[in-house]
């Protein structure tokens, strides 16, 4: 099995750069998500899960590779799980992340860090309007708001 070190390395390697919506090494967002399931409780598999939840739904690494790598059942559950697919409404996406073990508190930790306010403010206002809205319709459909 790969160490958590192991799993950071392989998804920084895989998303060299690349940048998130602010222009700000995408790395830094790995980063976070997989500090906020650690903060979050979340254990080793959830955790490996936040470094790569990104990975497949970015190109940055194939769906086929998550299969055969040395991590967890549980933990390419949660990666399948949080990997958006095309076409799928946002109601199907939820219910997948509702419905796998340990996938919604790596969601909540990526809704957390897309929703912060300091990332969101050097984006332009339309973009920071509809991020902010998107996010808060995806919390409530994973009933995320049911525990504020």
């Amino acid at each position: 099995m790969l160490t958590l070190t192991e799993v950071e390395a392989l998804a920084r390697a895989a998303h060299e750069g690349r940048t998130d919506k602010a222009g700000r090494p995408y790395a830094e967002h790995l980063r976070a998500v997989a500090e906020g399931v650690r903060s979050r409780g979340g254990d080793a598999d959830q955790i490996a899960a936040a470094w790569l939840h990104d990975a497949v739904e970015d190109d940055a690494l194939t769906e086929e590779w998550l299969r055969g790598a040395a991590l967890s059942d549980r933990t390419k559950a949660i990666v399948l799980a949080v990997t958006k697919r095309a076409g799928e409404t946002p109601q199907a996406y939820a219910a997948r992340i509702r419905a796998t073990p340990g996938a919604l508190l790596v969601k909540e930790a990526d809704l957390a860090h897309n929703a912060d306010p300091a990332r969101l403010a050097v984006l332009d206002e339309p973009t920071r309007t509809r991020l902010t809205g998107k996010y808060a319709r995806m919390r409530a459909l994973l009933g995320l708001d049911e525990h504020a």
